[in-house]
């Protein structure tokens, strides 16, 4: 398992899909690889208010879930993304305990949020890196892509996220 951080998170210009972009932390910037995964707009949401440390006033899902798992005996001591298939990435949130670890399968998009509100570190298998990956071309300027997706966010209207 390779330790990533967040590098940025973007809007995929030409499906309008929000990108979580996640870097290996012990390769340069502007040279190394970057994992894109495309998520939903609730969880692109909810990851950026996380990292931006916003609070709302009443929990969201994530805050829930972490809620929770804070008034048990375990901790979120890590995320994995674990595997690709078919174009889908699965990743497992790990809790400790005293005396057990458990794994509990989840979207990496979810797994990213809990790990954003927890501190939890973020690992990916280096097979997903190493079918899933790119090389980064130049470097991201993170603050230019959380204003985008932060101008999205002024402006969607919440009949969006209907189904």
């Amino acid at each position: 398992m390779i330790h990533v951080r967040i590098a940025a998170l973007s809007l995929d210009s030409s499906s309008n899909q929000p990108v979580i972009l996640l870097r290996p932390l012990d390769e340069p910037e502007g040279s190394g690889r970057i994992l894109p995964i495309w998520i939903g707009h609730p969880e692109a949401t909810a990851i950026l208010l996380a990292l931006q440390s916003v609070e709302t006033p009443r929990p969201m899902t994530h805050d829930l879930l972490k809620n929770i798992v804070d008034s048990t005996d375990y901790e979120i001591s890590r995320i994995e993304i674990t595997r690709l298939e078919e174009g889908t990435f699965y990743a497992a949130v790990i809790l400790r305990g005293e005396d057990r670890t458990i794994a509990i399968d989840a979207r990496p998009s979810d797994s990213i949020a809990l790990a954003v509100r927890s501190g939890a570190p973020i690992f990916v298998a280096e097979s997903v890196l190493d079918e899933a990956a790119i090389l980064e071309q130049e470097t991201i300027d993170e603050e230019a892509t959380i204003e985008e997706f932060r101008d999205f966010i002024d402006h969607v209207d919440p009949s969006d996220f209907q189904g």
